[in-house]
């Protein structure tokens, strides 16, 4: 695979800013990428073109709603599903919580929820807040040597009475990639629901939700290259009986029905320019001669195609710079590394410490050189609880994204071992 580091550079306006002199380097993806100017463009085409509110008779209400429609078919090929499957609100917390909120509304049989340790506390929070309604809250465990599930521990707490298994599809925090498929298979075979935060994952790889199986994944498209807005799929027979909350005025038909008040419109029009980003990455660099991604059974839009090949283009660019990373560091005295082990599935995000030297201050340190890096725990509380490390401030979070390069990470590398020091 051929991949031009310096055309998807050029793209990204911030990657102009400096600090001390130094160029910045912005290592901090995991929580919020920067954005290319053709997304700040289409939502400044908005503001210009379309500003009004849904379902008038005059040109801009018009022009708004069509540009909803298109973002949603946008989404749909991101996510592999229909338009009416793709729900837009304010962020992924808040629409869990809705999510959590309907889904509990009827307190039957099924009195159980499934959350894990690993988990972000937006897939932790609002089902652990059902407990006031009668719900019991199982926690299926990790193993804080390999930062991975506890997969016969999450099957032992599924039973009969489970209502919602909710596990995220990647580990903000340390980067581990869950076997979703068989964590889904595993709550279906009980008779519950999946719920899966991609927040994290959707920038380092594909998302199939017909393959998966999956009831409800949220994500956030911030994490990839868009604005401050969440998107929900859900399929469509567990959407369509979903008891949410609305007013009396609103729509009863997917995906309206989940769409309390007037959506953030601009913030649309980026997130479906964002995904456009990522088909062209697949269509500039992807290899389309052979595999998935070749004309096949499978009934791709060519949108489609390019988004699922610009996936595979930025992790097979960002990975050897992650192996990279994490070999450098793990030579470092000091530094230790947290994470999956090799062969594991992970993200291009690695997390250390360096012993006796608190988190934020290794990250102001850096901060200073222009190394913009994580420190805390990245509302994975309870994953960080579980390695020991609440206490002595976190961990250190380096993510990777497309506009990065090796120059960058040799220039982080240089500077821990000055702190390490």
């Amino acid at each position: 695979m051929h991949y031009d580091v310096e055309y998807v550079r050029k793209q990204f306006p911030a990657l102009n800013v400096t600090v001390n002199g130094q160029p910045a380097a912005y290592f901090d993806g995991p929580g919020g990428t920067q954005v290319p100017q053709r997304v700040i463009d289409a939502m400044v085409d908005y503001l210009v073109r379309c500003n009004a509110n849904s379902g008038g008779s005059f040109l801009t209400s018009q022009n708004s709603d069509q540009m909803i429609t298109g973002a949603r078919l946008v989404m749909a090929d991101f996510f592999g599903s229909e338009p009416e499957e793709v729900a837009f609100g304010h962020n992924t917390t808040t629409m869990i919580y809705q999510l959590a909120l309907a889904l509990g509304r009827e307190l039957g049989s099924r009195k159980e929820i499934v959350i894990t340790e690993i988990d972000h506390e937006a897939n932790r929070g609002p089902w652990l807040a059902l407990e006031e309604r009668g719900f019991t809250i199982r926690e299926a465990k990790i193993n804080p040597e390999t930062c991975t599930v506890d997969m016969d521990d999450y099957q032992s707490k599924l039973t009969d009475k489970t209502l919602v298994a909710a596990f995220n599809y990647a580990s903000n925090g340390v980067g581990t990639i869950s076997d979703v498929k068989e964590m889904t298979h595993l709550a279906h075979a009980v008779g519950a629901i999946a719920v899966v935060d991609a927040v994290h994952y959707a920038l380092h790889g594909p998302i199939d939700v017909r393959a998966l199986d999956i009831d409800f994944l949220l994500c956030s498209a911030y994490k990839f290259f868009g604005p401050h807005l969440g998107v929900l799929y859900g399929r469509r027979d567990q959407f369509e009986k979903l008891p949410t909350y609305r007013l009396r005025v609103q729509s009863e038909a997917v995906p309206y029905c989940f769409e309390t008040g007037t959506l953030n419109h601009e913030g649309i029009a980026g997130a479906g320019e964002a995904v456009e980003f990522i088909a062209d990455l697949g269509a500039c660099f992807g290899d389309f001669s052979a595999g998935s991604y070749a004309v096949s059974d499978c009934n791709w839009s060519e949108r489609r195609r390019q988004v699922m090949a610009g996936m595979e283009v930025m992790e097979h660019y960002e990975q050897p710079l992650a192996e990279k990373l994490i070999h450098e560091l793990s030579s470092i005295g000091k530094v230790k590394v947290y994470g999956p082990p090799p062969g594991h599935p992970r993200t291009s995000t690695v997390s250390f410490t360096i012993d006796s030297v608190p988190a934020d201050k290794i990250a102001a340190t850096l901060g200073e050189k222009g190394l913009f890096v994580w420190d805390g725990h990245f509302f994975a509380a309870r994953l960080v609880e579980r390695l020991g490390l609440d206490k002595s401030g976190g961990l250190v979070r380096v993510g990777l994204c497309p506009y990065n390069t090796a120059a960058e990470i040799d220039r982080l590398l240089e500077e821990i071992k000055i702190i390490a020091k």
